[in-house]
C-alpha cells in the first residue's frame, strides 16, 4: 500500500504498477490534467510537481519532474500540483505574477514554471535573480522568451513572504504526513514487485533475496528506461525511504556523504570546501533533477560522461561497499571497468563516498563543457587537484597530481601520463605544455554526437592549460614581485 497526500487528501493506493509514474498517474489515473508531458525525459520541466516531506520536524518542498518520479517515491509525502495552488476562489500569488507579468502565451510550459516558483517561494522568498535562474533553468519555454517569466517570479522575492494555505495548514500537514506509517516491504502489482527498505540493513537483506532487482533512488536515469524505452522493470527497491545512508557526517580527515544524499545537499556539503565542486553541481541538469539524483545513483549509473566521477576521482575519493554484512572500501577509479561495467558485485551497492578534506598547498579545479551552460551532459569534464611543495633546493614543484576526465574514454578516468609531465617539476609552461601533450598517450576519444575526438582532445588539452593559467593568476603578486611573467593566452592542442 502507497499512502500519500494529495494536497491534503490521503492517497491509498495498492492497485498501481511500480512502472507507474506520477505524471501517467496524475493525467490518466485520476484525471488531473494540468501536469504536462514535454519531452518525458526530464530535460523541459513542463511536468513540474512539487513534494512536500517531513525533514527535522518542517516542512520541506522541493520541485521534480513527474515523468521520472514512480509512485513509489510518493509514500508518506505531499503531492501538489498546478490545481492545488488556488484557494477557493482566488489565484495563488505564483499564477497571479504570472497573470500580471503576461508570462504564459500557449500556455503549455505554464504550470511547470508555476510549480517551479512555487517551490522557489517556499525555499527562497527574497530569491535574488541567479537564485531564480537556478531555480527555472530546468524550464523551458518556446514563446516568451523567459522575461516576463523571471520578472513574474522576481516580483514575489520583493513582496511579502506569502502566506497562503499551505502555510496555514503547515502544522496540520506536518502531523497528517507523520502519522503515515512505513509502506510494506513489498508492493506487487501486475506481476512486478517494488520492495521499499527502511534501512541498509533492510536493503542488503532485500539484495540478496533479490540478487536482480534494480535499486531506484531518485530515478533521473532508471526512469528513461520505462519512459523512454517503454521497457518493464519486474523487480524495483526503492531506497528513498533509507535514511541511515542519506546523511553527510565529517570527520578530521574527510567528509562522507551517504549514496542516498540528494545532488542538492551535496551542493551545500562540499562547496565549503572545494568551491569549483559545487558550481558544477549547479550545472548538473536542472533544479528538479537534483532534487530528486543522488550521488551514489550518479556513479552507480557508470555513464562515461557523469559530471560526479571525475571529480571525486581526482580529489582520491573511495567508495564504501556493501553485500549483505560485508563492507568493503575501494579507490573511486577501480570501481570503472569498462563502458557501463563496475566493480559492483551481484546484491551489492554503495553505500558510503568519502572525500578527503583540503590540505595545505593544494588547489583543486573543475571544468565542464557543454553545448548549452544549464540543464545539459558535458562533451568534455575535467578535474584537476594539485599540491605544491619544494624540491631539495627550495624550488616550488608540485608534489602530488591527480587529473581525470569525463568524456574522454569508455569510462572516467585518470591522465597518469599526463600527471607524470608534472610531478615533481614546476608549474611552468614548459611543464604545462609536456602535460598537454601527454594527453594523446592517455585518451582515444570517440567522436559522437556532443563532440568529434579531435575536439575532445584538444578541449581537454586547453583545459590544463586554463587550470594553469587560473592558478598562475592567484598567484600573480608573488610572482610578480620575483619578476616572472604570466602567460594570458590558450595555447591549443599541439601535435
Amino acid at each position: 500500500m502507497i499512502r500519500f497526500l494529495l494536497n491534503q487528501t490521503l492517497r491509498e493506493e495498492s492497485s498501481i504498477s511500480p512502472n507507474m509514474t506520477v505524471l501517467n498517474y496524475l493525467r490518466e489515473h485520476i484525471a488531473k490534467t494540468g501536469t504536462k508531458e514535454g519531452c518525458g525525459s526530464g530535460d523541459c520541466g513542463a511536468c513540474t510537481v512539487v513534494l512536500g516531506e517531513v525533514v527535522d520536524g518542517s516542512l520541506s518542498y522541493r520541485s521534480v519532474n513527474a515523468c521520472l518520479t514512480f509512485v513509489s517515491a510518493l509514500h508518506g509525502k505531499q503531492l501538489i500540483t498546478v490545481e492545488d495552488l488556488r484557494d477557493k476562489t482566488s489565484l495563488h500569488p505564483v499564477q497571479q505574477a504570472m497573470v500580471e507579468h503576461h508570462g504564459s502565451q500557449c500556455g503549455f510550459c505554464t504550470p511547470g514554471f508555476i510549480m517551479s516558483m512555487f517551490a522557489l517561494t517556499k525555499n527562497k522568498p527574497n530569491a535574488d535573480k541567479e537564485e531564480t535562474y537556478e531555480a527555472l533553468a530546468g524550464n523551458l519555454c518556446r514563446c516568451t522568451g523567459y522575461r516576463p517569466i523571471v520578472e513574474a517570479a522576481l516580483s514575489l522575492s520583493q513582496s511579502q513572504p506569502i502566506r497562503d494555505q499551505f502555510a496555514e495548514l503547515e502544522k496540520e500537514t506536518i502531523a497528517r504526513l507523520s502519522s503515515i506509517a512505513p509502506p510494506n516491504l513489498e508492493h506487487q502489482f501486475d506481476g512486478k514487485s517494488a520492495f521499499t527498505p527502511q534501512s541498509s540493513d533492510e536493503l542488503a537483506d532485500v539484495l540478496l533475496a533479490h540478487p536482480n532487482a534494480r535499486l531506484l533512488a531518485g530515478g533521473t536515469d532508471l526512469a528513461l528506461e520505462v519512459t523512454q524505452f517503454y521497457r518493464d522493470i519486474d523487480e524495483l527497491i526503492y531506497v528513498g525511504q533509507v535514511n541511515d545512508i542519506k546523511v553527510v557526517k565529517e570527520t578530521d580527515t574527510h567528509i562522507e556523504i551517504g549514496a542516498n544524499v540528494p545532488l542538492t545537499d551535496v551542493y551545500s556539503a562540499l562547496t565549503p570546501h572545494y568551491p569549483d565542486f559545487g558550481t558544477l553541481i549547479q550545472r548538473f541538469a536542472s533544479l528538479q533533477i537534483r532534487n530528486q539524483g543522488t550521488v551514489g545513483g550518479n556513479i552507480a549509473n557508470a555513464s562515461p560522461i557523469g559530471d560526479a566521477p571525475p571529480l571525486l576521482i581526482a580529489l582520491g575519493a573511495s567508495i564504501e561497499l556493501r553485500r549483505g554484512d560485508a563492507v568493503r572500501e575501494i579507490p573511486i577509479e577501480d570501481f570503472f571497468k569498462d563502458y557501463k561495467v563496475t566493480a559492483l558485485q551481484p546484491s551489492e551497492f554503495i553505500q558510503t563516498i568519502r572525500i578527503p578534506k583540503p590540505q595545505t598547498e593544494q588547489m583543486f579545479k573543475a571544468y565542464k563543457i557543454s553545448k548549452r551552460f544549464d540543464d545539459d551532459i558535458s562533451a568534455v569534464c575535467g578535474a584537476f587537484r594539485l599540491t605544491f611543495g619544494n624540491d631539495a633546493n627550495g624550488s616550488d614543484i608540485v608534489t602530488c597530481v591527480r587529473i581525470a576526465f569525463g568524456g574522454m574514454a569508455a569510462t572516467p578516468a585518470r591522465a597518469t601520463n599526463s600527471e607524470q609531465a608534472l610531478l615533481g617539476k614546476p608549474l611552468s609552461t614548459e611543464s604545462i605544455q609536456a602535460a598537454m601533450l601527454a594527453l594523446e598517450h592517455d585518451f582515444a576519444p570517440i567522436t559522437d554526437f556532443r563532440a568529434s575526438k579531435e575536439y575532445r582532445l584538444e578541449t581537454a588539452a586547453n583545459l590544463l592549460y586554463r587550470m594553469y593559467i587560473e592558478q598562475r593568476l592567484a598567484s600573480y603578486g608573488k610572482d610578480a614581485a620575483s619578476g616572472n611573467t604570466i602567460a594570458t593566452r590558450v595555447i591549443h592542442h599541439v601535435s
